[in-house]
């Protein structure tokens, strides 16, 4: 009887360690919804936020739609973000994130350069990947635009537009990146418009909408009736001027210039077009590339009109010359991708600078 109680007791202890080794392994293979030794990739943001209607929201909308094209679920072991609320926060988030397990973290921007490069460092088994800037190490990628060809062909499309033969560029911070949107806008004017007065002005930061529409409201009140920007969320301050003075006299022809992503949404009726970079491209792509062995360590990806990572937006409808401003667009835009033109990328690369 004591043999046989024995046996029971064996077998009930092997049972229940089955039983359990089962939940533990199953636990761990549905961890965000994903099969054991699944592929998951996160991202920090910038201080301009998830939501920031620019940058920071194409990067995010990119890591979404890769999440959910492969059956992944947000959170650890899936697809995720975190938000910085200053640059303090960089490296705390990224770090975060990697010994979260994610598979490839992106620090979105370039002000994040610093950050990826010291947490890369320290976090030596997880890929990283850098927005807008380069860092050399062998577990980071770094990804770059050409955001001068994108904004080459706003520059003919302001030029082609204006009635006042007086436009506006509102950037951001003063860096590499606007100056590559300067740079082309002010050669796309060029190109098709040369008498056309250019008025540049510099916010200081990317998350002030309160200054982007204070130097709006300047550059209208002075005679510019287009304005570009390539400001982030301070570019958010543009629209909203421009949509309040187009309330105010629905004659006055006023129009704004979204970046990064199809900002028509920001003022169906202000709105001309926007000089599109297609952040959540380069995101899902990368992710790609990395989920199937292909991780790009230690290069530099370059993408351009050539690649579609940029283009223009669709023209606003009530342009008067649409039609001949669409022509213009595909024109140029033949021009770049066949290599017959070369867009500048510099202040110093305008000065010599020849459409002909």
């Amino acid at each position: 009887m004591i043999k046989q109680k024995m046996v029971m007791a064996i077998v009930l202890v092997l049972a229940v360690g089955t039983l359990l080794g089962a939940c533990g392994k199953g636990n761990k293979n549905t961890a965000g919804g994903n099969k054991k030794n699944g592929f998951s990739a996160g991202m920090v943001t910038d201080i301009g936020g998830v939501d920031d209607k620019s940058f920071n929201q194409s990067s995010w909308e990119g890591l979404q739609a890769f999440g959910k094209e492969n059956n992944m679920n947000k959170g650890k072991g899936g697809y995720d973000y975190l938000q910085s609320t200053s640059d303090a926060d960089y490296v705390t988030n990224l770090t975060t994130l990697a010994r979260q397990g994610f598979n490839l973290v992106f620090g979105i921007g370039f002000l994040m350069q610093n950050a990826v490069d010291q947490v890369s460092k320290q976090q030596k088994d997880t890929k990283f990947a850098i927005i807008d800037s380069e860092v050399k190490e062998s577990n980071v990628v770094s990804i770059l635009f050409k955001e001068q060809e994108a904004a080459f062909l706003a520059g003919v499309a302001a030029a082609l537009t204006t009635k006042t033969n007086h436009i506006g560029f509102i950037g951001g911070m003063e860096n590499a990146v606007i100056e590559r949107f300067q740079a082309g806008f002010l050669a796309g004017v060029k190109a098709a418009k040369p008498a056309v007065k250019v008025d540049v002005q510099y916010a200081g930061a990317f998350d002030k909408p309160e200054a982007g529409q204070a130097i709006a409201s300047k550059m209208y009140s002075s005679g510019a009736d287009i304005i570009f920007h390539a400001a982030g969320g301070t570019g958010n301050g543009l629209f909203k001027e421009a949509t309040d003075l187009k309330k105010k006299d629905p004659n006055r022809q006023i129009w704004a210039i979204g970046v990064d992503r199809d900002q028509s949404d920001m003022g169906p009726d202000v709105v001309l077009t926007s000089a599109i970079k297609r952040v959540d491209v380069a995101v899902k792509d990368t992710c790609q590339k990395t989920k199937d062995g292909k991780f790009p360590g230690g290069k530099s990806i370059l993408y351009g009109l050539k690649e579609d990572a940029v283009s223009l937006a669709p023209i606003n409808v009530n342009a008067a010359n649409k039609a001949a401003i669409e022509k213009a667009v595909k024109d140029w835009t033949d021009k770049i991708k066949s290599g017959a033109l070369k867009v500048p990328g510099t202040l110093a690369e305008l000065k010599t600078f020849s459409a002909k």
